[in-house]
């Protein structure tokens, strides 16, 4: 009877053993599958967004003005799709050439002190960016403050190891601690301005949503689909002054039919003749934009963020990654 006992009971445990090892190695593969439906889920939704961009591009074709503004479908989210009973996904486009391009601070091949109008200290898109940081509402820097975070910026793009005038190179980053080295090629994610010098906490916040990384330096600013405060950072060449809260709202709120009729407006009424360089940093259509997705199966919510780069009709994701509390998304290499 004693054996039978023990018998009983090292089976016992046995079955409690098993049964504790079975949950757990069936909600582990449960788990597993329900995130890799999840991620086809998020992939479809990349295909859609693709679509839509495509169907966007064929009907500018046949209308025969290419140009891209918020009135479009691509930049209105649709409703949440159902996913037979299971779940819901949902997405939205943003246009990346609604933002100010970082590595564009640097021309690309330009040897250091090349690629500016002769005269000026700054290249039209440092000017520009000036101009913005002094537009940053509450975190908005004086004049110099600016001029220094541009040129430190433009010291971490370059090639070389020569501080510009306010910038900063590997010396000035030996000297900290922890110690490191300034990057030296176009950024890959915003959150590289976070090592730059002179770029505070809080400026950093301050432009998240203003500014991305692209790979194409040469991108133009997307006048339809910038926002006010990206707009006060037009201005005359040269001029360093940020237009006012007034002049922005007023430029955002019109909808212009090219570039031209945009700088025609009497904000910059006596200024046209001045704005050459500026012109060529503008546009009125985009090949980059920032898929964000979102997909709820079994409970459980999944995100995707994608950057994707339409060329004519071909849609590619050139990035995917993830996205932190600000808003913020990177590079997690070619896709």
């Amino acid at each position: 009877m004693i054996v039978a006992m023990l018998v009983f009971a090292l089976a016992a445990s046995l079955v409690v053993a098993m049964k504790s090892e079975f949950n757990r190695f069936f909600e582990r593969t449960a788990n597993i599958l329900l995130a890799e439906q999840a991620q086809a889920y998020l992939r479809g939704a990349e295909d859609l967004a693709a679509m839509a961009l495509i169907r966007d591009y064929d009907k500018d074709k046949a209308e025969g003005q290419e140009r891209d503004d918020l009135s479009e479908d691509w930049a209105r989210p649709p409703p949440p799709f159902a996913l037979d009973g299971i779940g819901w996904m949902k997405g939205e486009l943003r246009d990346l050439q609604g933002r100010f391009n970082l590595n564009a601070l640097v021309e690309s091949g330009v040897p250091k002190g090349e690629g500016r109008a002769i005269g000026r200290r700054f290249t039209s898109a440092q000017e520009q960016f000036i101009r913005l940081l002094q537009a940053l509402g509450d975190a908005a820097v004086s004049e110099q403050e600016a001029k220094a975070i541009t040129e430190s910026i433009s010291d971490w793009l370059d090639a070389d190891s020569e501080p510009l005038q306010d910038g900063a190179e590997e010396n000035f980053y030996y000297g900290l601690t922890p110690a490191y080295r300034a990057a030296n090629r176009s950024m890959t994610s915003v959150s590289e301005l976070r090592a730059v010098a002179n770029v505070t906490p809080e400026i950093y916040q301050a432009l998240l949503p203003w500014v991305t990384v692209l790979p194409d330096a040469a991108t133009t600013l997307n006048i339809h689909t910038a926002e006010p405060t990206l707009l006060r950072s037009i201005n005359a060449d040269g001029d360093l002054t940020p237009l006012s809260e007034a002049d922005g709202e007023s430029l955002g709120e019109a909808l212009f039919q090219d570039k031209n009729e945009f700088l025609a407006s009497p904000v910059f009424a006596g200024k046209q003749e001045r704005m050459v360089e500026i012109k060529k940093r503008l546009g009125v259509e985009s090949d980059y934009f920032l898929l964000e997705a979102q997909v709820e199966v079994a409970g459980r919510e999944m995100r995707l963020y994608s950057v994707l780069h339409r060329q004519n009709r071909t849609i590619k994701a050139i990035a995917r990654g993830p996205i932190d509390e600000f808003g913020l998304w990177q590079f997690d290499g070619p896709s």
